[in-house]
Parts: C-alpha cells; structure tokens; sequence
C-alpha cells in the first residue's frame, strides 16, 4: 500500500517553528506525502518549500475550536490563499451545531464556497467527530453534501477523542462518493492507519507520519520475507 500518499505531514502547535517546518516540508518532499499543513502563518514559508515537489500546502482555518465568525473565517481563507495554500482544512462552527442553529452552518459554508467557487482548492470540513453524536454526524453529511466540498475531515486533534473507524464508516456510509474523507487525531501506528484507509478514509492528517512510514516499511519487508 502507497500510505504515504494518504498522508497530510502535519504541524500545528501554537509553538512551531521555522526550523520544525522547514523539516517538515523535507520530510513531505522525502517521503513524497499527499500534503503538508501547517499554521496560517507559515503557509508562505511552506508554499514555496515545496515548489515543484508535488506536496500541496495545507493550512487550518477557524482551527481549533471553529467559533469564529463567518467572515472571519472568510478573510482567514483569503489570506490562506493569496499566500499559496492549495488546501483549507475549515473547522465549522461546532457552537451552532450543539445549538441546533443549522441556518448558521448554511450560512457560514455558502459564503465560503461561493468564495472558492473555481479557485481549484481543496476544502476539508472538520466536524470534529468524537464529540459528536451518530445523529449529528448523519446530519452534518447531509447538510454538507450539497455544496462544494472535497472532505469531511473527522477531527483537529484538540478535543478528547480523534478519529475512529466507526466514525469514518458512519461518514463513509452517508457521503456521496465524490466527497472524501479525512481521519486526523491521535494516528500514531501504520497499523491504525490502515484500518482508518480500510474503513474508508482517503486521507490522514498525521503529525506522526515519519513513523509510521517506518513501521509501513518494515510491515513491507516482513511481507517480502514471507512470500520469498
């Protein structure tokens, strides 16, 4: 399995560094990852890091907690853009939803995809799955299937729990085909890794990548003994 092609190389500490994102993108361009993503501020730095390796620039908006007003998030998107972001990982606002405010939610994705409409970006959504319940990520699938949008993302990575595979499976089970998903938070193993693939994830956001291309690697070469 080409796991690293799955893989968003991921740094989003509030201490961060131009020394830690500069390997980073390194390692993304090493390993050949999906994408990197980094804070809003180091978009730039990154985007031009990775120039012709392939790696797309990830960055975060409205992250972690996803309350910021609408326009807000708006500017934060075209500051992410205009500084050469390829991909807008977007928290949505997690405070309407546990507030049954849904004309919000509507509200806040409209002016976000009218604003990308044609741009050639990717848009993930984070839901942040694990402190929703089954019924709230149905219907988060439901309302976010009707606009343009690339993933439903599971998690930040800041609430107590991250991603899960009944997580994925449920989202998986409730998306259109051309809407992907996303796994992130707490994917430290290749083994766990696989299972989210399995379930039906298409990405993962993973600040332990290099790691579990180690254990992928050497899962590969277990196998290559055993079949040779």
């Amino acid at each position: 399995m080409d796991i690293a092609s799955h893989i968003d190389h991921t740094l989003l500490k509030a201490t961060a560094t131009r020394q830690e994102i500069a390997r980073l993108c390194e390692e993304a361009r090493q390993f050949r990852f999906a994408a990197v993503c980094v804070p809003p501020v180091y978009v730039k730095m990154a985007h031009e890091l990775l120039a012709g390796s392939g790696v797309a620039t990830a960055t975060v908006i409205g992250f972690p907690f996803g309350y910021s007003a609408a326009t807000t998030k708006l500017a934060e998107a075209k500051q992410a853009v205009m500084d050469g972001a390829d991909e807008l990982d977007m928290v949505i606002c997690l405070a309407a939803l546990k507030s049954g405010d849904w004309d919000a939610l509507k509200e806040e994705i409209s002016l976000i995809t009218d604003y990308l409409h044609g741009q050639k970006k990717v848009l993930k959504l984070i839901i942040e799955s694990g402190i929703l319940t089954e019924q709230e990520i149905i219907r988060c699938c439901q309302l976010y299937r009707q606009y343009e949008v690339q993933y439903l993302k599971t998690s930040t990575g800041y609430a107590a729990q991250g991603a899960s595979v009944e997580a994925v499976r449920l989202m998986r089970a409730n998306l259109p085909a051309h809407i992907r998903i996303k796994a992130s938070g707490g994917i430290r193993t290749f083994d766990f890794a696989q299972k989210l693939l399995a379930a039906g994830a298409d990405r993962l956001g993973c600040s332990s990548s290099v790691k579990i291309m180690a254990e992928a690697n050497g899962a590969e070469r277990t196998m290559d003994l055993h079949t040779s």
